[in-house]
């Protein structure tokens, strides 16, 4: 198996020790491909996923624009749907990914959209 995915997926199994969600704080899972950029809103404890975008969604994938620009799309998006939900706080789960970039992106896009973490 290729090396750099065996060391991403220690490194999100070192993560996901520390990181959970609840129904009342879920966790924000990002991950991310080579062209596209998916997050879901996770309840670790009843093993459901309460809301989720990417950016395949019919409304950011007829953007033409960046995969950064759309990464802050996913990350509003996500954003909307849990303040719908009633949620504001979150946990943020970069998958094992570094923290910039994309996955920066999202996680600044659901700031600016009303998420706290």
């Amino acid at each position: 198996m290729n090396s750099k995915l065996v060391q991403r997926q220690k490194i999100r199994y070192r993560i996901r020790k520390k990181v959970a969600g609840t129904a009342v704080k879920p966790r924000l899972s990002v991950f991310r491909s080579n062209a596209e950029i998916y997050a879901q809103l996770i309840d670790d404890d009843n093993a459901v996923t309460l809301a989720s975008a990417s950016s395949r969604d019919k409304d950011i994938a007829a953007q033409k624009v960046t995969k950064v620009e759309k990464s802050k799309m996913v990350g509003a998006a996500i954003a909307t749907k849990a303040v719908a939900l009633g949620l504001t706080t979150v946990v943020f789960d970069r998958g094992g990914n570094l923290y910039h970039g994309r996955v920066k992106s999202v996680a600044d896009g659901a700031r600016e959209a009303g998420l706290q973490f």
